[in-house]
């Protein structure tokens, strides 16, 4: 457990940095934390200039009503409590030791938690030497309907778990934030971007055993990547007692589908078979006018409770739900996954 975040604000407000627009959750997170009680938010996205043709930069954070620093040295130097790291994949390890480094006691890091795991390691141990939180986002972890299920499994309602199955899919993200089809920057296509989700339910769900092995098919065949970049893939992973796990995690919903994708997930046990859908919560229909699908959602915002999870451990201390060994863990799955395709055979998965 971390200690709690002393603000440095005279009248008891958290001060808390957002760092890079890059991610396109940052939008809904700036949002958040800026409509919250006691929160004081400023942004800063020096990248933009790497991104021209998206939102971002000064701009956006104008849009959203929030403050900007021109930089990271600008914006650390404000001495935030706590930081939120919507950079690049590949950026996770440099921005959460430069934020620690600063004195900010506490990180919320977007998934995946990086996209070596020697960065991941670096991230832990930093967080650790100066006693700051770090947590990972993975924001289906807080859905009513995960919840519910990981309920009835505690509970003894399905018995002994055999097998799961899980589906995470969306549209290439090419579009609106380019980066997500860069090997380099984002770590992998369609396995780095939707395996880790899946993953971390299922590590939840198991208790933190690791995974001991994976197998795993990919191909490019869907529009919108570069070559190379995989935009569709089937996984396999096994863990201790001989229990398998699958996962879909591609790219798959139509450009002009009427969401960005989604997530489901059932739990087969010897005494019960339980069965989620995080997105469930929506109303289906048809635009005439606009001649699409739509899909009007309701319900929980797990954005919101995602943050508001972050920012209650900030005050209080106590553990996040899911810290930088959670988030290794579900990244040691999706980079034994691309090993598996690279390779042809199944990868054992690195504790």
């Amino acid at each position: 457990m971390t200690s709690p975040v002393s603000s440095r604000t005279a009248d008891g407000v958290i001060k808390v940095g957002l760092m890079s627009f890059a991610h396109m959750h940052a939008a809904s997170y700036a949002r958040i934390l800026s409509s919250t009680p006691g929160i004081e938010v400023r942004a800063s996205d020096p990248g933009q200039a790497e991104r021209p043709d998206e939102s971002g930069g000064p701009e956006l954070a104008a849009e959203l009503g929030v403050d900007y620093a021109d930089s990271y040295d600008e914006l650390l130097a404000w001495r935030p409590d706590a930081v939120v790291i919507c950079s690049e994949n590949a950026r996770h390890r440099t921005d959460t030791e430069q934020a620690i480094a600063a004195g900010a006691r506490a990180v919320l890091c977007e998934k995946p938690v990086a996209t070596s795991l020697a960065d991941a390691d670096a991230m832990i141990t930093a967080a650790d030497a100066a006693g700051a939180m770090l947590m990972i986002a993975y924001p289906v972890r807080y859905s009513p309907t995960f919840v519910a299920l990981k309920q009835a499994h505690d509970a003894g309602r399905l018995g002994t778990l055999r097998g799961l199955h899980g589906t995470n899919n969306g549209r290439v993200p090419s579009g609106g934030r380019a980066w997500f089809v860069d090997p380099v920057l984002a770590g992998g296509g369609a396995l780095i971007d939707h395996i880790v989700h899946l993953a971390d339910l299922y590590d939840e769900l198991l208790g933190h055993q690791p995974a001991e092995n994976v197998y795993a098919v990919a191909n490019s065949l869907m529009p919108g990547a570069p070559v190379g970049v995989e935009t569709t893939g089937l996984v396999s992973v096994r863990y201790p007692g001989g229990l398998v796990a699958s996962i879909d995690s591609s790219w798959s919903m139509p450009l002009h589908g009427p969401t960005w994708g989604g997530l489901t997930m059932d739990a087969i046990g010897d005494a019960g078979m339980a069965s989620m859908d995080a997105f469930l919560t929506r109303v289906d229909g048809y635009s005439e006018t606009e001649q699409r699908p739509l899909w009007l959602g309701y319900g929980a915002n797990l954005d919101t409770i995602m943050v508001e999870t972050f920012l209650r451990c900030v005050r209080t201390g106590e553990a996040p739900p899911v810290d930088g060994r959670g988030g290794r863990r579900s990244l040691a799955v999706a980079l034994a996954a691309l090993e598996s395709v690279r390779t042809g055979v199944a990868v054992d998965v690195v504790a």
